[in-house]
Order: C-alpha cells, then structure tokens, then sequence
C-alpha cells in the first residue's frame, strides 16, 4: 500500500499482508499468518500487564505511557504465565504497533471467545479520546485495557484477546443499500428489521427443549485462556431455563443468549455488532464481535449462523421476552474480496453455530 488506498472499504486480507510488507503494520516478534483474519487482524498480548487505579483514556497530546506512570498500581510479569483478576483493571503494551497511511483509519474489538468470557478489553492509543477507534494516519504503539468482569483469567504473552479492523474511507451501508443487498441475499431469516442496520432479537422459545442461555456463576476458579475444551460448564455458569419466553435479568448479572434469527454476511462485505437504542431497556448487549465475510454465508459452508448474545444488566431487574429486538448488525463494504472466507480454510470456531458458550468448555 505505502500511503495509496486502491479503493474504499474495509480492507481484506490480501491489503493487511501489503500494509504488514511496507512496515504500516509492525510486530516484535514478527506478525504470523494465524493472526491474518479475512477482514481483520488479531493483536497479541505483550510482556507485562499494569494494574492500575481505574479505566482511562490517553486524551488529546497525551500518552499511554504517561497515563501508566499516573495511575499504575503495580506491574505483573506475563512471561511464565500470570493470573489478571476479576474486577481489577489492567493496562498491556501489544506487540503490534501502526505507521497508518494518509485515509485510513481502524476499529478494535474484542474477538468472539473474550466477549463469552465477560473478558472486557479494548484497544486504547496515544492521543485516544475513544475507546477502540485509531485515527487516520496514527503512528504508534498499541495497548490493550483489560478488565475481567466474570472470571479470573491466565495469560501469557502471544495471547490474542482482541482484533483490529482497517478502514479506507467510510464504507457502511445505508438503510437503502442494506434493503437493496437483502433483497439481493438475504442476510437473515424472517423479516428483516432494517433501521441503521440490520436488527436482531432474543431467542427465548428455543425450537427444542427449554434451555435458552446461561448465567455466569459468581465466584469461579480460574480460566486458563489456553485450555480448549477444557472446562466443565456448570463449574462456571447456571443453566437458564424457560417455558414462557421470558426471563428476568438480574442486575450486574452476565448472560450468554442467542439470536432467534440466523445472519448471514455476504463475501464482498463485513458487519459489526451494536447496541439498539439504549432506551429499550436496563440492559447491555456487548457488541464483542466482528463478522468476518463469510459468516453464516453458503460458499463458506454456512447456511445463516446466529448471533451469541452477551448481556449484561444494569440497575433494575428486567423481564426480557422472546422476539425483543437487543441489537443491530452495521454492514459495510470491503474493498476488496478476501483471499479466505470466514468458515473456508481457517479455524472458525462459530460458523453454523446456535448457543454456545466460549471454546474454552467442553460441550454438552
């Protein structure tokens, strides 16, 4: 790439293997092909994790450093492996770092399996007045805020929490366009409910069984977050049952849920989780997740994938029924196809899924 944007949109694999070559993007070590998603890359955990007093931002002419220097609590060394507590807020240098050209910008995220984990973590920049948004031409260092809220978690360096996502130009769809495309393919079964993107809802009547999602537990052992399939479910989360297509949320409470609809994301476009309208109700849906190209989508061997939803409520209890519209998928453009499809050719742990919880636990 080296400063010329070939054409707007997100940017697909093959520009962040060109972006990686002209030293836009940079590693110690060096950045591997595992990190190399369709439409994003996964950024890797540094060396030490600072515990620090609260959340915060760089803010305008300001570093990250600094802001470490300010509020650090004490460091923790990651090399051997290190413990980040629940309810403790820590700052990780990445190993990544950015010389973006001129016109583009990136989003970060956390990926799937740290969201099912109430594992918050965001991307925060020197000069960052947000969370999770780099701005076009950033040149520097990377850090990731983490914050587990659920459970305590073991983390090492290399560990890949969260993604970044690269922008040529503005590229989401509009209203119009996402009719016209669902037209098209559609991306989700039923009605699709289209209003700044494409809304979903809660799935409480589950075709089968009762069973419809599950409730982190509050006082848990320790997730190594390199243990696949390791866990034993119910050591860690309750079985949310209903017959009636409701359930109260209680508050400060985590629930896994799912989708009633199945989504689809077409080749030639990427999506990201948001949140609805805050005034639906006391509750959160975090909006963990990317949506590759591909997912769900039939040349990528899926056939619509649901949404997992992750919800956290607030201050007062609240009844949550089946079909309440919780959120809302932001389509976007790619600039160019991926070389690979989320679901072809890369380990996809969620395509085709329904409920499910994090890789980390064995499944039912």
């Amino acid at each position: 790439m080296t400063g010329k944007i070939e054409a707007t949109g997100v940017l697909a694999d093959t520009a962040l293997r060109s972006m990686i070559a002209a030293n836009e993007i940079s590693a110690s070590p060096d950045i591997t092909e595992p990190q190399i998603q369709p439409a994003s890359l996964d950024l890797r955990l540094g060396t030490v994790a600072y515990r620090v007093r609260a959340s915060f931002l760089a803010g305008k002419n300001r570093t990250v450093a600094e802001r470490i220097d300010e509020f650090e609590m004490h460091r923790v060394d990651l090399s051997a492996g290190a413990v980040l507590e629940k309810g403790c807020v820590y700052v990780v240098p990445l190993m990544e770092r950015l010389a973006l050209p001129g016109g583009v910008t990136a989003v970060a995220n956390a990926k799937s399996s740290t969201g099912r984990l109430d594992l918050l973590t965001r991307t925060i920049v020197d000069g960052g007045v947000e969370f999770d948004r780099i701005p076009d031409g950033y040149h520097g260092p990377l850090y990731a805020e983490v914050c587990p809220r659920s459970f305590s978690v073991l983390v090492r360096p290399g560990m890949r929490l969260n993604q970044i996502r690269f922008r040529a130009g503005q590229a989401i769809l509009s209203d119009e366009e996402l009719n016209k495309l669902h037209h098209a393919e559609p991306l989700v079964s039923g009605t699709a409910l289209i209003s700044e993107g494409l809304g979903f809802s809660v799935d409480l009547k589950p075709k089968t069984g009762d069973l419809v999602g599950y409730r982190a537990k509050p006082h848990t052992g320790v997730i190594d977050l390199d243990l696949i399939g390791h866990y034993d479910p119910s050591e860690f989360w309750e079985e949310i049952r209903t017959k009636d297509g409701r359930i109260i949320l209680d508050p400060g409470a985590f629930y896994i849920l799912v989708s009633r609809e199945a989504v689809t994301i077409p080749p030639d476009y990427a999506a990201e989780m948001a949140p609805y309208l805050a005034m639906v109700g006391e509750f959160r849906v975090h909006y963990a997740g990317f949506f590759d190209p591909g997912f769900g989508h039939g040349d990528a061997g899926g056939n619509g994938s649901r949404g997992v939803l992750e919800v956290r409520c607030h201050e007062a209890p609240f009844v949550l029924e089946h079909g309440q519209v919780v959120g809302r998928l932001v389509y976007e453009r790619m600039a160019t196809r991926p070389a690979r499809l989320y679901g072809t050719g890369i380990a996809s742990n969620y395509q085709g899924q329904g409920l499910k919880l994090s890789k980390h636990f064995r499944a039912g």
